[in-house]
């Protein structure tokens, strides 16, 4: 009896021991378990990421409004490119227009040309889709990388071209040393090596997201905050460090077109012949106009908190900066710019 009980209390210690090893066994490869699941699960969603197509949302879910909203984008769109391709052109081949002010329009006319041929033609395939026509993560993420960087050039651009109006009026016989061709050149490529470098990093960090099963983008292009809105994942980093590109973007050169302006509105007062305060002014009165529609825009879709954002009004507003300011843009110049308009007039006369 004694024996019987001595042989169950010591099969009871071994059984108390294996189970202690067991479950030490246990905890020891689900710690393995996970490390292992957390060193693969980046490679994981990246390769399943990596799959994922997205949509665009439709307008609208009548096939005759999504037409006609067709319609009226290529018609924009055709208006822009002609109208831009318009200026290129008649700037470089009248030779009267081969001043820093003309060359510096012509490089803002092609670059709105690539601007919105860098949206144009996936939105037109979307709409006539109703909304199924697929576009893969290098894909949207090319489309935003362009959008990013030809619209962070435009920007800079348009700060060089008042710095160039500033150094007009304010020291006219200093003009033609100051601008020189040189340093026209290297002020283009400065706007685009500018709008490279703040859209390149930008651009990869946004897609090193994983996305989740919802794949329908709500706008009519890959636009950053509708992109990171399918973001499964924190992305309050992400959407800080966008603020802050944008921040510097929009800001920055529209500081130093505000300043310019400043110094070259005090300029003008101080020309006596209202002819000559007239001429002075109509060569600033256009480019007013296009910084306030360009910076406008897209001030209100990326300096606008977050928490404000609405894909709707984000999607309408895109419009306007996409597809109607470059419109603008040659219409704004040609109608009051007297020497682009005897030129735009000389040039149709000969066709």
């Amino acid at each position: 009896m004694v024996l019987g009980t001595r042989i169950k209390a010591k099969s009871i210690k071994i059984a108390t021991m294996e189970d202690l090893s067991v479950l030490l066994f246990r905890v020891e490869e689900e710690m393995r378990g996970v490390a292992y699941v957390s060193s693969t699960l980046p490679t994981e969603e990246i390769n399943k990421t990596a799959k994922i197509q997205f949509f665009f949302r439709t307008f609208s879910a009548d096939p005759k409004v999504q037409v006609g909203i067709f319609v009226a984008f290529l018609t924009m769109y055709l208006i822009s490119l002609s109208g831009n391709t318009t200026i290129a052109v008649i700037v470089q081949i009248n030779h009267s227009l081969h001043i820093p002010m003309y060359f510096f329009l012509a490089n803002l006319a092609v670059l709105e040309i690539f601007y919105t041929s860098s949206i144009a033609p996936l939105a037109l395939a979307n709409l006539l889709s109703m909304g199924r026509t697929p576009v893969s993560i290098p894909g949207c993420g090319t489309q935003m990388f362009f959008f990013v960087f030809l619209g962070g050039a435009d920007c800079v651009l348009l700060a060089v071209m008042a710095y160039d109006r500033f150094v007009a009026i304010c020291y006219p016989l200093r003009y033609t040393h100051v601008m020189s061709w040189p340093l026209c050149v290297e002020l283009v490529v400065g706007s685009l090596v500018l709008g490279f470098l703040l859209s390149l990093p930008l651009t990869i960090l946004i897609f090193r997201f994983p996305f989740c099963n919802n794949n329908e983008i709500y706008h009519f292009y890959c636009d950053m905050p509708a992109v990171m809105r399918l973001a499964c994942a924190d992305t309050h980093i992400h959407k800080t460090a966008l603020y802050i590109v944008s921040f510097i973007v929009l800001s920055v050169p529209l500081s130093l077109i505000s300043i310019s302006y400043v110094f070259i509105v005090a300029a003008i007062l101080r020309i006596r012949s209202t002819e000559g305060r007239h001429r002075a002014f109509s060569t600033c009165s256009s480019h007013i106009l296009v910084v306030l529609l360009q910076y406008g825009c897209t001030s209100f879709i990326y300096l606008s908190p977050s928490s404000s954002y609405s894909p709707e009004m984000g999607r309408v507003v895109s419009v306007v900066y996409t597809f109607i300011t470059p419109i603008l843009n040659p219409l704004i110049y040609s109608m009051r710019n007297k020497e682009l308009k005897d030129a735009l007039q000389k040039a149709l006369r000969k066709f």
